[in-house]
């Protein structure tokens, strides 16, 4: 009997996490290469205080992404995990007295936004929702859950009606140009106009329809009990359960390309893994940078630092704070929204006008007034993806990070750090822990209406390397990356059933066409 194909899946990020939870369902000898000591890649979490704080995403959305691959891996999501559903999508802060919150229930955004801004502003929000959903539901199947999407493609599987509806929005450069026909008040578009970073990118430059965001979110936010990391962990726990091997701890120092596909891996010790397909969980950025091997750097779309997407300054703390109310998902915004990408993407800088956020993470809908004590927080300061280039020196973050906490005071929240519980990571932190990303933390910037055809595809140029992760189609964001890492098995196992159909050929025919 022909033992089962052998797969090496690089990477123990989310995607490589969904490849391997699939390809060991289907009975593939599968393993798993990971640099670090655990599961996650960016869904990481960081220890302080004796207390795991999420470092990674902090928000769950598009669930039923988990409970498709769940059920195709022979399991449900909620044997996995626990979820809660948050209706306070997000509070929002200009100022001490200027707050807004965003839910998941329409009509209640609807009642905030009349109150920060006028009715008429909430009924263009009715508008924005209603063209969001048309938007997500156009492109999801044509375009999102396509292995190798392209325009020709993307229309013909339309058709010319759907097309004429894109078409509203195909006018419009960006999504801060889009937000400006739905929104008057400029706190409004800044809100909104927060969506591109979900793909590190500026909203001046990102795509118009990124505004399919705030459908996503209104389709329902979760909170994963024990964190976003407990994710990772059950994703490996179940494939390992499933038969799939894990090497944490080790690297790889090479893809070993054989007569013109890729056939194994060479670990950093020296040891060889042979393998019939590799998957890449990666940076696409390791390929081009020839991290791989040097007969991989055309394998994918040359990735250009010019084009990387936000980075960020983090800051994971134990701290006390008042005076705000704080819920889960807390932004606070600057006065210059324009500068703040001007500085990251033009001048290569941190932001002197910066949006913070926080992820406050012992918080949830129950308890955004109550007395908790010490608090396990997340804050966050865009950045630009510099850290292999020229490191932003430690005055220039002190600046920022005095700026940043200031910034919160004037909005009301007071934050009572002490240095030996926070943990800075840093651009430069983000290069070390993902090499060949200079501290991106989405791949390449989705700027311009061609940035999502151009995103690598499932299949490299290489026979036998599939690529998955938040760097290739359908983008950044862990059920995108989810996605990524399903499409990669799919083209995979295409290819391993084209295999098999061509051995029954040659068993029949006396040729072997594979």
């Amino acid at each position: 009997m022909r033992p089962p194909p052998r797969v090496a899946v690089i990477g123990a990020g989310v995607a490589g996490l969904v490849s391997a939870l699939l390809l060991a369902a289907r009975g593939l000898d599968v393993t798993v290469i990971e640099r670090a000591t655990r599961p996650g890649g960016k869904m990481r979490e960081v220890v302080v205080g004796g207390r795991a704080i999420d470092a990674g995403p902090t928000v769950f959305t598009l669930r039923r992404v988990f409970d498709e691959i769940c059920d195709l891996a022979g399991t449900s999501l909620d044997s996995l995990v626990t979820l809660k559903p948050i209706e306070n999508l997000a509070r929002h802060a200009w100022s001490e007295d200027q707050r807004m919150d965003l839910f998941a229930d329409m009509e209640r955004t609807m009642a905030e936004i009349a109150a920060l801004a006028g009715s008429a502003e909430a009924s263009r929000y009715g508008e924005f929702c209603r063209e969001s959903r048309r938007v997500f539901e156009s492109l999801e199947g044509p375009l999102l859950r396509s292995s190798l999407p392209s325009p020709h493609g993307l229309a013909r599987r339309l058709g010319l009606r759907e097309m004429w509806s894109l078409g509203r929005i195909a006018r419009y450069r960006s999504l801060w140009d889009v937000l400006g026909r739905h929104f008057h008040d400029p706190r409004l578009r800044q809100l909104f106009g927060r969506y591109a970073t979900y793909s590190g990118s500026s909203p001046f430059h990102a795509p118009a329809p990124l505004m399919v965001i705030a459908h996503v979110e209104r389709e329902g936010v979760w909170v994963v009990e024990g964190g976003m990391h407990r994710l990772a962990e059950a994703l490996a726990d179940y494939a390992e359960a499933l038969g799939a091997q894990f090497r944490y701890g080790e690297e790889v120092r090479e893809i070993l390309v054989e007569q013109g596909a890729a056939r194994a891996v060479l670990l950093s010790s020296g040891e060889r893994l042979d393998a019939d397909y590799v998957i890449m969980n990666g940076d696409v950025a390791a390929l081009s940078d020839g991290r791989m091997g040097e007969a991989l750097r055309d394998a994918a779309p040359r990735a250009l630092p010019t084009r990387r997407s936000l980075s960020a300054l983090t800051w994971t703390l134990l701290a006390e704070t008042e005076g705000f109310p704080l819920v889960r998902h807390n932004v606070f915004f600057g006065r210059d929204y324009a500068s703040e990408f001007r500085d990251i993407f033009d001048r290569v800088r941190l932001p002197r006008d910066a949006t913070v956020y926080v992820c406050a993470q012992d918080r949830d809908d129950d308890n955004d007034t109550a007395e908790i004590g010490p608090e396990r927080l997340l804050c966050l300061v865009n950045a630009p993806a510099c850290g292999d280039q020229a490191p932003i020196d430690s005055a220039e973050i002190a600046e920022c990070e005095e700026r940043s906490f200031s910034l919160l005071s004037r909005c009301g929240l007071t934050v009572r750090r002490r240095p030996e519980t926070t943990h800075l990571t840093t651009p430069a932190d983000f290069e070390r822990l993902f090499p060949a990303t200079g501290g991106a933390l989405y791949g390449q910037a989705a700027h311009g209406w061609m940035a999502t055809f151009n995103r690598p595809a499932s299949m490299s140029r290489v026979r036998g390397l599939y690529l998955a992760g938040g760097s290739v189609h359908p983008g950044p964001g862990v059920p995108m990356a989810a996605t990524s890492g399903r499409l990669a098995v799919e083209c995979l196992l295409a290819n391993l059933d084209s295999m098999a159909r061509s051995r029954t050929t040659a068993t029949s025919g006396g040729t072997w066409m594979g």
